[in-house]
């Protein structure tokens, strides 16, 4: 596997474009987005768990009955959510689409992220749609169209070889806040241009989901839009991938690869973060259980203020351990904290250590810290991504509809 530039057109056949439809009041940003592939995908996706679910995400799942799709439509600044019209406005979104790249309204599916509970604007997307370039070269508008409160674009891409045939994956996402995602994440699409049975696209994205989307925390909320769907349009002309084996196995670790990357960047753009935190709990009976304590460290507000102060306050990270529900030893903990500014141990067996607090300070006011916690019980580990706790969180949120 080779990491390469680009996002969803880095797998032939994929073209993508955006424009400014009116959506969101700032002219300077792209607020609708299209990614289009030139043949049929199989294609999966997961969604929130969140009962409250918006309605493209209810379009989309429909369109995907029979796990074949050719596009993506998306829009920001309105998230269609418990919204006057919403399911209306979710089809007549795909139909514009399919209207303007001439095919079938069930091969396109449809997202949305923004303000909850306000009507989508649908006359401005059936304007705007057909005004959308179409290029390989578009990607990065694409990812910056599906943008809210993010500050940077995330893409991610690979190339990989399955049974001599060289094949490429990538994807884009977006997140910023509104993110403690129990389904696959806020948005993100990936393409690749393998040939994979849908079956089995769904089976990896399942599983692959669960150990990188859903584990980032930037503010412990579960969004009602978020999904992440995988098309696949296999014109790298390679045998289909129809079972688990070893050339399927290079597939799922190409998806892992793009998936982790995305979770990654979503965790260090959370709204207002100053600097990504990188939990790992090591040595766990179990990995659910290594899950679980290194989410919920990842998850609480005290230890994302104490990282947004560097302040080495270990004691957060017991007290986290301690309520997450995981069977665990707290004499046996051992908390160490590292960057690229070096590591310190300031917890051993459940006791605090005497330690250099202005080393500690300097690791911790790092751009990347990680929280390593010991847990001395197995063989089992888990890593979760997050971001400190400042004040522009609570100035971003508190004026959000403005």
């Amino acid at each position: 596997m080779k990491v390469i530039q680009g996002g969803v057109c880095a797998a032939a056949g994929f073209m993508a474009g955006a424009v400014h439809s009116g959506i969101r009041k700032a002219k300077t940003k792209e607020d609708l987005a299209l990614i289009v592939s030139s043949s049929p995908c199989q294609a999966a996706a997961v969604y929130t768990r969140n009962k409250v679910k918006a309605d493209p995400l209810q379009v989309t799942k429909a369109h995907l009955g029979d796990h074949m799709a050719r596009a993506i439509i998306a829009n920001s600044g309105n998230a269609n959510a418990c919204a006057v019209n919403g399911h209306a406005n979710a089809v007549r979104q795909c139909e514009a689409a399919a209207r303007y790249l001439g095919m079938d309204v069930n091969d396109v599916l449809v997202a949305s992220t923004g303000v909850i509970g306000q009507e989508l604007p649908i006359e401005l997307i059936e304007q705007a749609v057909d005004q959308i370039e179409l290029s390989a070269d578009n990607e990065m508008l694409c990812a910056r169209a599906i943008l809210t409160t993010d500050t940077k674009e995330k893409m991610a891409a690979v190339s990989f070889e399955v049974g001599g045939v060289t094949c490429h994956l990538g994807g884009i996402a977006k997140g910023s806040g509104m993110i403690h995602p129990n389904m696959g994440t806020m948005l993100a699409f990936i393409t690749t241009d393998c040939a994979i049975s849908a079956q089995l696209l769904q089976q990896f994205l399942y599983r692959n989901t669960q150990t990188t989307f859903n584990r980032v925390s930037v503010d412990g909320d579960t969004s009602t839009n978020d999904m992440c769907i995988v098309m696949a349009n296999g014109q790298a002309g390679n045998v289909v991938l129809e079972t688990e084996d070893e050339q399927s196995a290079v597939f799922e670790e190409a998806l892992h690869y793009v998936m982790e990357e995305l979770a990654k960047k979503i965790a260090a753009d959370g709204e207002g973060a100053d600097r990504l935190m990188t939990c790992t709990v090591t040595h766990a009976a179990d990995e659910q259980s290594a899950e679980t304590l290194a989410m919920s460290i990842c998850s609480s507000s005290l230890v994302k203020a104490a990282m947004f102060g560097a302040d080495a306050n270990w004691g957060r990270v017991l007290c986290a351990m301690g309520y997450s529900g995981a069977d665990f030893d707290p004499e046996a903990v051992s908390v160490t904290f590292a960057s690229a500014a070096g590591e310190i141990t300031v917890c051993e067996n459940g006791k605090g250590l005497l330690f250099d607090e202005e080393l500690a300070k300097k690791i911790l006011s790092e751009d990347h810290v990680e929280i390593c916690a010991d847990v001395h019980q197995g063989d089992a580990q888990a890593t979760c991504w997050g971001c400190d706790l400042t004040y522009d969180y609570v100035k971003i949120n508190g004026d959000y509809r403005t």
